[in-house]
């Protein structure tokens, strides 16, 4: 096999496991109602359940950074996929508390592993081939969110049982994602991995910017994903059918952003494509909170969807570029603070609308998400356009000379 073919093969069944992944998260999270009434759990224990489970998946994630060195990435990419499969077939799958509670831990745990090993993969993958393909991989999440978004209204709209929302999913996912972890590529050998001593004293502080912004960005998605619906409908007035639409649009603007973001950072570097998500975000936050109607407000989180898709996927490439020697326990680190940012974004906006308004509240997260403007030399030089700045020239890529990929 030549090295071409590995390169393809191995990107395209990490793509397959973005796409995998937030099918399985989609199905989980649309669900909760569902989850809810079926273990019968009340609305003061539910923030507990849900909290429990980024919790538990930070700490995999630490966990992940000293796993690696042992087995590598895609070991434990191949088998947390099939775990994270398994919990959520669990979930449903219960008729007690401690079942649902059994479940989502086994779910928090092996996210963790999954969310951290599949971006130390893609950062190693972009650094073979030269240049950046992260926002694509993370273009598959989006893909995938749709999809089981999807599948859960399915579920819903003909009154399916959890298990029987859930079964058909794992059923066809399972074996195909098994069958692609064979293809994963891991650049760093054993050797290497072991060798790896960490970030290095005063590492952390090099890291913290863009933890910072990962949290951040993270308090942004969540305020979408949670208050989009009861903001159009309770603030601005629109119907109840119209209140779910904002997220679905968040999702496919999302989704576009990330299959067309490498172009831009190809063509005009990390640093310009993230500033410009920024600025395109904080103004969609803006939108929204000056809204005089719904549709006005629907304005708003599509330019939320623009501007924020791109804000992740390149703080995972930074990490890498600025640790190239440790980019996997720089990522491990860095992908606590997407849990950090699920658990504060939703009460903080929820505790801010409930004391003051939900128009100001709005402007928490887009004060917040501005603050990456400061942090945005983190990024990487202007050459860091192909993936890492230190990494062989454009004109070895993968893909010249009759080898597209």
């Amino acid at each position: 096999m030549t090295e071409d073919v590995r390169l393809r093969r191995g990107r395209g069944s990490l793509g397959f496991s973005f796409f995998v992944q937030g099918v399985t998260f989609a199905l989980l999270v649309t669900r909760i109602p569902a989850i809810q009434d079926r273990y019968g759990i009340s609305d003061g224990l539910l923030p507990a359940f849900l909290a429990a489970v980024p919790i538990l998946a930070g700490v995999s994630s630490i966990v992940t950074e000293h796993l690696v060195k042992r087995v590598g990435p895609a070991t434990v990419l191949r088998w947390a996929q099939p775990l994270v499969l398994l919990a959520l077939l669990g979930v449903g799958a219960g008729t007690q508390m401690w079942h649902a509670a059994l479940a989502l831990g086994a779910f928090g745990l092996s996210v963790g592993a999954l969310d951290a090993s599949m971006n130390m993969l893609g950062v190693s993958l972009q650094r073979a081939y030269g240049r950046s393909i992260m926002l694509g991989f993370h273009a598959a999440y989006s893909l995938g969110g749709i999809v089981g978004a999807s599948a859960a209204w399915a579920g819903a709209h003909w009154h399916l049982s959890l298990f029987t929302s859930y079964l058909p999913a794992v059923v066809v996912l399972l074996p195909l994602a098994f069958y692609g972890s064979r293809f994963y590529v891991d650049q760093q050998d054993a050797e290497d991995q072991a060798a790896d001593k960490g970030l290095g004293v005063g590492g952390f502080r090099l890291l913290l910017p863009l933890c910072l912004v990962m949290a951040c960005a993270y308090i942004g998605d969540s305020t979408v994903s949670n208050w989009s619906a009861k903001y159009l409908q309770d603030v601005l007035g629109s119907s109840e059918q119209l209140a779910t639409v904002p997220y679905n649009v968040y999702m496919v603007t999302t989704l576009i952003g990330r299959a067309v973001g490498d172009l831009g950072v190809r063509r005009f570097g990390a640093v310009a494509v993230v500033r410009i998500g920024t600025v395109v975000a904080a103004g969609g936050f803006a939108v929204v909170a000056s809204a005089p109607g719904a549709w006005t407000g629907m304005l708003g989180f599509t330019l939320l969807g623009i501007g924020l898709c791109v804000i992740v996927p390149q703080t995972f490439a930074a990490a890498g570029r600025l640790f190239p020697s440790s980019s996997d326990t720089a990522i491990a680190r860095l992908n606590i603070f997407n849990y950090v940012g699920f658990l504060i974004g939703s009460p903080l906006v929820g505790g801010i609308g409930d004391a003051w308004s939900y128009r100001g509240a709005m402007l928490v997260p887009m004060a917040l998400v501005l603050v990456t403007l400061f942090h945005a030399r983190s990024f990487g030089t202007e050459g860091a356009r192909y993936g890492v700045g230190h990494e062989r020239p454009r004109v070895v890529d993968v893909g010249r000379g009759g080898n597209e990929v």
